[in-house]
């Protein structure tokens, strides 16, 4: 429990994330034929609007589109195939949910047309290392921005990745990228940092990341947690992708206790219950 560290409100516009009361948590919405785990579920704008609605109705306090999966091996899509996708989606909660959507890409092409759409963060998998228009383009909008730690690109990261300190590795990979984000003049208070768990990791390497998430506090920057469904759980279970919630709730039970501020999750009604009991636990340890 030593691991927990709340940091300041993310706050900017119109929205507050209250980051220093409670953990925060970001509802999956891909609208993509080919995501690992809901991959054709919602490609249709109005299943995505509907499901993005059943997440907030269930606590999701942001929704994360994404029109590009970028699961290991995954095909590249182009930045118009990406924003006929997502745009729509976002148009349309735009008016309809009072909680911040977030894109999730790498393009800087798709995150203007979805600042212009109604987003208001920016998921970017690869740090602002595969555009370098990405980090002027949140900066001048005024955004937070999430970096993520990957090795390679979504097509080669899992070819044989290996690390002598997986942890350090990452804390250098992140502060870089922090660093970047503050030269693109990105507001050092608007910046969330991602380990990346599945993303350039053998399967260990994500049990170790989740033991060692309090070591990334050093970065002094809020922690976003991304392990819902992902084939480490499956791999120490042997489940199948839509067997592995409660494989799932258990990282995020030992990710919230171990650092983590934002868990982004598929099920979001799940991933409620079991941070608001770790927040229970904690709060009844505080007060002992």
């Amino acid at each position: 429990m030593e691991g927990r560290h709340s940091p300041p409100d993310l706050a900017w516009g119109r929205w507050v994330l209250p980051l220093s009361s409670k953990v925060c948590i970001m509802g999956v919405l891909n609208v993509t034929p080919d995501s690992f785990s809901d991959g054709g579920r919602y490609l249709s704008t109005q299943k995505a609007l509907e499901r993005a609605l059943q997440m907030v109705e269930e606590g999701a306090d942001i929704i994360d589109v994404g029109g590009e999966s970028t699961r290991p091996y995954s095909e590249k899509v182009t930045p118009a195939e990406e924003m006929d996708r997502v745009l729509p989606v976002i148009e349309g909660l735009r008016s309809r949910v009072e909680v911040p959507i977030s894109i999730d890409t790498y393009k800087a092409e798709v995150a203007e047309a979805a600042i212009s759409a109604g987003a208001a963060m920016v998921n970017d998998i690869s740090a602002l290392r595969f555009d370098p228009r990405m980090g002027p383009v949140a900066a001048e909008a005024g955004l937070p921005v999430i970096l993520m730690h990957m090795k390679g690109t979504p097509q080669n990261m899992q070819d044989n990745p290996t690390y002598e300190d997986v942890t350090g590795e990452i804390i250098d990979f992140l502060g870089e990228a922090v660093g970047r984000a503050v030269s693109a003049g990105i507001d050092k208070g608007r910046i969330v940092v991602d380990p990346g768990i599945g993303f350039g990791k053998r399967f260990d390497d994500n049990l170790v990341i989740l033991k060692e998430l309090p070591r990334l506090q050093v970065l002094e920057k809020p922690i976003l947690l991304g392990s819902s469904n992902k084939s480490f759980i499956g791999h120490v279970l042997d489940r199948k992708v839509d067997e592995r919630d409660a494989g799932t709730m258990a990282t995020l039970a030992i990710g919230v206790m171990n650092g983590a501020n934002i868990v982004r999750v598929h099920n979001v009604k799940m991933a409620w219950d079991t941070v608001r009991m770790v927040e229970a636990v904690e709060r009844g340890r505080a007060q002992a």
